[in-house]
C-alpha cells in the first residue's frame, strides 16, 4: 500500500507538459527543461535507436509550456509508439547523457549537436568538457553522409 501511495504521489508531482525555460551556462543563455538540464538539437535528421541512449528525446504528455522563451516556437513531434517529443522552431529537442546536472553543456562540444539560445541560435563550444560518452551513428535523413 505504501508503494502504491508513493507511486501515486510521484505521478501527481510529475508535470504532464514539458517545460522549456532558460538558464545561464558557460555558453550564455541556454534552453533547459524544468530541472535546468540543457536541451540540444541535431544538425540534420533525428536520433533514434542506439543514438537515443546517448541523446534521449525530451518527451511531453501534452502541449509544452514556455518560461522565458517564445511559446510560438514550441511544438511537438509524434514518435513511433505515440510519444510526443518537444520541438523548438520545428527541431526536436534532446538531452545529453554526458550532462549529469543542471547547467552542464558537455553535449555542445559533440560534432553535429548544439544547445540553443532562447532565440534559436545554435550554441556550440570547443571549451566544454570533453565527452566520455561515445556518440553512435545517427539516422540518415537522406543527405548521403550518414547524418
Amino acid at each position: 500500500m505504501v508503494k502504491l501511495v508513493a507511486l501515486a504521489a510521484l505521478v501527481l508531482l510529475s508535470p504532464p507538459h514539458g517545460t522549456v525555460g532558460v538558464r545561464a551556462t558557460q555558453l550564455g543563455q541556454t534552453l533547459v527543461d524544468a530541472r535546468g538540464h540543457t536541451l540540444y538539437v541535431l544538425d540534420h535528421g533525428s536520433c533514434t535507436g542506439a543514438c537515443a541512449a546517448t541523446w534521449p528525446p525530451f518527451l511531453t504528455k501534452g502541449k509544452p509550456v514556455a518560461h522565458g522563451v517564445a511559446a510560438a516556437k514550441l511544438g511537438t513531434k509524434k514518435l513511433a509508439g505515440g510519444k510526443l517529443q518537444v520541438t523548438f522552431g520545428g527541431k526536436p529537442l534532446y538531452f545529453y547523457a554526458g550532462d549529469s546536472g543542471a547547467g552542464q553543456v558537455a553535449g555542445a562540444s559533440v560534432a553535429h549537436w548544439a544547445a540553443l539560445s532562447p532565440t534559436g541560435t545554435r550554441l556550440t563550444s570547443s571549451s566544454a568538457p570533453p565527452s566520455t560518452v561515445t556518440t553512435p551513428t545517427m539516422t540518415d535523413p537522406g543527405y548521403g553522409d550518414g547524418y
